[in-house]
């Protein structure tokens, strides 16, 4: 899926786990309700976002239920 316009990278040691979205770092997300925050102020509308959809989002290191070191994914 490259190219993707959010690209939400594995959790870091802490849980957090980065996202980029059209190029730009938007910061650490901790919690679906984190990410969807960051998209919404990048100008996503969060209706619009679906997690379990192909695209828009490229998740690397587990997919939306992922959200800490120790979650299985």
């Amino acid at each position: 899926m490259a190219g993707a316009p959010i690209v939400v990278y594995p959790p870091d040691e802490d849980g957090g786990r980065r996202v980029r979205a059209r190029g730009a770092i938007l910061g650490r997300a901790y919690s679906s309700a984190d990410l969807l925050e960051l998209l919404r102020r990048a100008g996503f509308d969060p209706e619009d976002v679906n997690f379990h959809e192909r695209a828009p989002i490229e998740w690397r290191g587990g997919g939306p239920d992922v959200w800490g070191p120790g979650d299985a994914g």
